[in-house]
Formats: C-alpha cells, structure tokens, sequence
C-alpha cells in the first residue's frame, strides 16, 4: 500500500508527485483522462513559483520551453496606449531569486511528467468517492477496483470529489467567461519582441497575451460576459465570430491577434468561497480543489506549485508516519494565503473592467503609480518550503 495516493495528474498533482520523490516518499496519481494529451494554453509562473521549479531540477527545461517576459503592460482597450508598466526579467530575478516565466501548459505539465518517471501514473481511473477506514483511506472508482492509501491527495480541479469529503459547496459562476487561444508568432512580430505580458483593460471586459513554446506561439486570453454558466473544460470548442463580435471597436493589435487565431477554446469562469479547512485525517487538498481561484491575479497554478511545495515538505516532517498531523500544518500554512489570493482575484473584475469615465482614469493613475516591482513582495518573495520548516 502506499503512502499517497494523488487525485489528479495536472499541474498540481505532477508537483506533488516530484516534490515526493525528491524527499523520498511514495505515491501513485490517479488521473480520469485517458492520456495526458496537450490541453490548455497559456501559464504565467512567478518566482513565488519558479523557485519550487528549479529546486526540482527544471531550470535547463525551463530556459528550454518556457519564455522570460521584459515586462508587464497594461493598456487602454480603444487606443492600445500604455496606461502602466511593471518591469520583469533581469530585475525580477534579481529580488527575488527566481525568474518570471510565460509557458504553454502542456510544456509545463510534460517537464513535471519528466521528474515522475519512478511514480506510477493510473490512466483512465475516474474517482467516484473516498471512504474511511480505521488506518487508512478507501478509494472506490468507476468500472475499476478499490484502492487504499495512507493518505489521499486531492489535486482534482475545481469540480474535486476529493472536496466533498471537506465541503458540501458547489462552483459559483462569475457571470464571465474565456476564450483562449494560440497563434504564431510569426503572424504578430510586433507583439512578440520584446516578450511582455500585455493586458487591454476595456469596459466589461479584458485581453491578456503573452508569447510562449521559446517564442513561437503567443498564447492570448479575452474574458468577456458570457450568458450561461456551462460547465469548465479545456477541450470546449469556442466561436471566433463570437470573439470577435464581444471585442468589435478595440485597438487594432488586439484585432490583428483575433483574425489570426484559427482555432480557440471557451469555458465559462468559476471559483468557490474559500473554504476554512483543506485536510481531514488522512486527507488534503491542493491547487483548484482546495482554492480555485479566478484568473485575475495570474496565481492560480502558482498557488497549486506551492501547495505542493508546502504539503510536501509537511510530509517529510512528520513523525512515525503521521500523515494527519503534517496535513493540519500544511493546513495552517496554506488557508489563510489563498483565501487571500482567492478574495483578491474576485475583487479585481470591477477595477479592470470600468467603463469609460473619471473612475476608469483614476484607476489608469493608480496602476501607473503602483509599477515598482517591490510592491510584490509578500506575493513573488514567499518560499513554499521554508515558511513549513520548525
């Protein structure tokens, strides 16, 4: 039997599993899917983040896949003025000792996969629930056997069947949703060079793009009303008429990245409430199970990097195989942050899409004043790890 069993074979589950065997433990992933197929488009990692990458060995794979943006910019939806600028590259590294990245999610899962090769990883193996016993965790799955574990692990997603076992709450739709999609590089050359993550405010509604896959592809994301609140997934097929009717009248760089898209995905956006306890004897929650987040703070896989992090290095703490005890300190660790970041990213959809009007320039002002990477401190200077040490 075991020592972990991991619910989920995503960003969060992969870290995990690494973050496991790099301290000698055990575990086997579960993951519904029947393939780890290339889904998904683009991911910023911060150093909050970055830093667990590298101390996992994935520096040279990184500097490989991954692309290092000069900067951040926010601009104005009708004109493509720049409203504010937050540098990144050199001079994110240097405070906080570890770079800020922009990669395809399908690369980052792939190098995650890379470091697991000794963990088994169980495809098309699809959670129905988590049972009790006196030392131990049951796992009953559809159309396949039983299985027990010291602990279970979920790294479910915002829908996790792990959560039910903590909560009884569902996912709340923001009234929003996202159509994502790549393009080449090749067809944008002014927006590839220099690499910066770019950011078009507008009434109602947002675009964000940022290159990735070493620079060939730019990976874009535009958030605009969306009537019903379908359900998530990476594979939901989007209009790019619809796409382009919801951002009719912007600047003419976000219309050339529209009309070069050939191909995009929707899903509608959900989070939860932030829930007060992410373990239970002999289980936990990591990444969009225990917190999932809107995307407006750019931390979602973030936070589920440093979940695993925290809960990792818990586990190699504790004593005569106390996995329930490791599980309240990553608890106490982990609550109060994310509930943070959760709250924060729900905070931001007014303040980013004001309509036109004195509020709108007075919060243009504000992000202008506010671009000093300093101010990133208590986000980009955190250490998963270290702040679970005694």
């Amino acid at each position: 039997m075991p020592e972990i069993a991991v619910i989920g074979a995503g960003v969060a589950g992969l870290t995990l599993a690494a973050a496991l065997v790099r301290r000698g433990l055990t575990s086997v992933i579960f993951e519904q899917a029947t393939g780890l197929t290339e889904i998904g488009a683009g991911v910023q990692i911060a150093p909050n983040a970055s830093r667990v990458l590298h101390r996992l060995g994935l520096a040279a794979r990184l500097d490989e896949v991954a692309v290092r943006p000069a900067a951040t910019e926010f601009r104005r939806w009708a004109d493509d003025r720049l409203i504010a600028k937050t540098m990144l590259g050199a001079e994110c590294e240097r405070l906080y000792g570890a770079p800020y990245y922009t990669i395809h999610r399908a690369d980052l899962r792939n190098a995650l996969a890379s470091l697991v090769s000794g963990v088994q990883i169980r495809l098309g193996w699809r959670l129905a629930r988590v049972r009790d016993a006196a030392d131990r965790a049951i796992l009953d799955f559809d159309d396949r056997p039983s299985y027990q574990a010291h602990m279970v692990v979920g790294a479910d997603g915002v829908r996790s069947v792990v959560r039910g076992k903590l909560a009884a709450d569902q996912p709340v739709f923001c009234g929003l949703g996202v159509y994502r999609g790549l393009v080449p590089a090749r067809a944008l050359p002014d927006m590839a060079r220099p690499p910066a993550v770019r950011v078009w405010l507008g009434p109602g509604r947002h675009v964000v793009c940022y290159p990735v896959r070493g620079g060939a592809l730019v990976s874009f994301a535009a958030t605009a009303p969306s009537d019903a609140a379908g359900r998530e997934s990476w594979n939901a097929v989007g209009s790019i008429a619809d796409l382009a009717q919801a951002f009719r009248g912007w600047n003419d760089t976000v219309q050339a990245l529209i009309a070069a898209a050939s191909a995009i995905r929707h899903w509608t956006l959900h989070d939860r409430d932030p829930v007060g306890h992410l373990c239970a004897p002999r289980l936990a929650l990591i990444g969009d199970a225990a917190h999932p987040m809107l995307p407006f703070t750019a931390q979602g896989a973030n936070q589920a990097i440093e979940d695993a992090a925290a809960l990792a290095t818990c586990l190699a703490q504790r004593r005569d195989g106390d996995c329930a005890r490791a599980a309240r300190r990553y608890e106490a660790v982990r609550a109060v942050r994310t509930a943070r970041l959760q709250r924060e990213a729900r905070g931001r959809i007014n303040g980013m899409h004001l309509p036109d009007g004195l509020t709108q320039r007075i919060r243009d002002r504000v992000l202008a004043s506010e671009t000093g990477l300093h101010r990133q401190a208590w986000l980009y200077g955190y250490d998963a790890e270290e702040v679970c040490l005694p």
